[in-house]
């Protein structure tokens, strides 16, 4: 009873220390749902692990049902999780999530198929996770990443990094940006279908000045350049 009147405390605490808007112990206690969700998850994970399963898994959906969060009870969670506002946050099974992390509304730790074992993202410690992003599969998120609102992140994110997009590409990289000159690394059909067009419309100016005979390229203006630059380092 001590040890969980202190992690009462302590998440209590986070909630003062990372949500401006919280004006008083009392109002965290009866207003903030991620907290209450985050202490049913911690009394329906205590039965899980004492196989009362499907007890368990009743009480989560109660806790869904009050909270409009949905933890799974096996999910493995760590300490001073904060869920701010959290409607529609969802967390797999086999989610694995560190310390010290903060998840905002509609997030989801979720799989990507019907595959057994571990299915479910892990979070190291100091991760946010911006409202709507979709972290899937059995990936692992590094320390200290942020991941950025409506992300949907499929791979891998090593430490120290920032992730936007649908897929999700790395920006920044303990604190630098990064410039995508790989196609790949985005993965993205828009900027594949944008590299094909550039290619096919090089081949046909190439091809006119052959028909033409004149066999030399035209200079082309500042602006283009320019252009045709910022498309070989963000394709």
């Amino acid at each position: 009873m001590p040890h969980l009147l202190s992690l009462i405390r302590e998440d209590v605490a986070t909630v003062l220390e990372r949500d401006p808007a919280a004006k008083s112990r009392l109002e965290i206690y009866l207003c903030y749902a991620g907290l209450h969700a985050v202490w049913f998850y911690r009394m329906n994970h205590w039965l899980w692990n004492h196989n009362l399963l499907l007890l368990a898994r009743w009480l989560s959906q109660v806790a869904r049902w009050l909270t409009g969060i949905e933890i799974h009870p096996g999910a493995q969670i760590g300490r001073r999780l904060f869920i701010d506002h959290g409607l529609g946050v969802v967390i797999g099974e086999t989610a694995v999530v560190g310390e010290d992390v903060t998840l905002y509304q509609g997030v989801t730790l979720g799989g990507t198929g019907k595959e057994h074992g571990k299915r479910h993202p892990t979070l190291l410690d100091n991760v946010v996770v911006g409202g709507g992003a979709k972290i899937l599969g059995n990936i692992t998120v590094g320390h200290n990443c942020r991941i950025g609102a409506g992300s949907v992140v499929l791979r891998n994110v090593p430490d120290d990094s920032t992730v936007v997009g649908v897929p999700g590409h790395i920006i920044f990289r303990e604190g630098r940006r990064v410039v995508i000159t790989d196609p790949k690394q985005i993965n993205d059909p828009l900027s594949e279908a944008l590299a094909a067009v550039a290619t096919e419309v090089s081949k046909l100016a190439e091809r006119v000045r052959q028909l033409e005979g004149t066999g030399e390229r035209e200079p082309i203006s500042a602006s283009l350049q320019r252009i045709m630059e910022d498309i070989d380092y963000q394709i």
